[in-house]
């Protein structure tokens, strides 16, 4: 038998793992909050990374951008769009930037529940949103959650519409939202997540409104007093990957990423619908002063007017499908 020589043998295998490597696609993921276990963001990163390797071994290195490394969400859409990033989670209000039907999830008082809002995002409704991002360079694989949105702020606990008068409030930057909280009585000042922070520490804004779980890891307990349960709005995630990149793949491959995300969606709402209860008590270990809402009704009556004020920009028959869906 002839023998192969071993420079032969380690010139083979280098071959091969070159190989590998070439055929390996890398992904760069970003978002904009923390990378901790209790992050909504962090945790839709994590698990789509986790199933893209169970659904396609080695075939994907995914890199993690958390913490607006990247930049803002509209720097990370612009990325994907000129495909200089492969992939990220993106508050669902900033997609309204590229397309205003995704405003339908920052009507407040929309969704009664979760299980509402994920009944309109994976049906008819979710699949016209998603569809509208093809023409951007966008491909939409679906929406994570962050959960419900409430108050925090350094002025007093808001239990009545009244209590928001002359508190200045920081709001993404969405016509929608301020609309809906001018309307509610509060000052409303648009934001950059990135510039947030800082600016509660120094009294710049009084407060905002976020999901518990993004409260808790962004360390906001540390600058704030009061945690209000207003649930004004259900936040949206998107989970996203640029066109030019999903289009290098193969139809058998794409639709493998098409079914991780599907996977990772569902097991990270089941984990921050988990967590949530957790991070509650969390937020109050943490000396902050929690409370319920006297009168929801009295908060859905000072914002009445402005579904009339963006029906038309959403789309009347999204508006109207969703509107139906939530009430059977």
């Amino acid at each position: 038998m002839k023998l192969i020589p071993r420079k032969s043998i380690a010139t083979a295998l280098l071959l091969c793992a070159a190989t590998v490597s070439q055929a390996q696609t890398t992904i760069k993921l970003g978002w904009t909050t923390a990378d901790s276990k209790v992050d909504p963001y962090a945790i839709a990163a994590h698990y789509f990374a986790e199933e893209l390797e169970a659904a396609a071994p080695g075939e994907f290195n995914v890199q993690f951008y958390p913490n607006h490394q990247l930049g803002n969400d509209t720097a990370m859409l612009q990325a994907m769009q000129f495909g200089t990033m492969d992939a990220g989670v993106i508050t669902g209000t900033q997609v309204g930037t590229l397309d205003s039907a995704f405003q339908l999830n920052d009507l407040p008082f929309l969704y009664a529940n979760n299980a509402q809002a994920h009944k309109v995002l994976d049906g008819e409704v979710g699949k016209t949103l998603m569809a509208k991002l093809d023409s951007k360079g966008i491909i939409g694989l679906g929406f994570p959650e962050a959960g419900f949105r409430h108050t925090i702020n350094n002025k007093r606990p808001i239990k009545t519409p009244e209590d928001f008068n002359g508190v200045k409030l920081r709001v993404q930057p969405s016509d929608l939202f301020i609309a809906s909280f001018r309307a509610i009585g509060a000052n409303p000042v648009p934001m950059a997540w990135s510039d947030v922070f800082t600016a509660v520490q120094q009294g710049t804004v009084d407060g905002l409104e976020i999901p518990l779980p993004v409260i808790y890891a962004n360390k906001y307990p540390e600058v704030t007093s009061y945690l209000s349960l207003t649930s004004h709005t259900y936040n949206a995630l998107a989970l996203l990957m640029s066109k030019q990149t999903f289009n290098k793949l193969s139809a058998d491959t794409q639709e493998k990423v098409r079914q991780a995300a599907r996977r990772a969606i569902d097991r990270q709402r089941e984990t921050v619908a988990a967590n949530n209860g957790e991070v509650l008590e969390q937020i109050k270990a943490a000396g902050m002063t929690v409370n319920e809402v006297d009168d929801i009704n009295a908060f859905r009556n000072k914002v009445s007017g402005v579904y009339d004020e963006y029906r038309g920009k959403i789309g009347s028959d999204i508006v109207d499908t969703a509107l139906k869906q939530v009430s059977e």
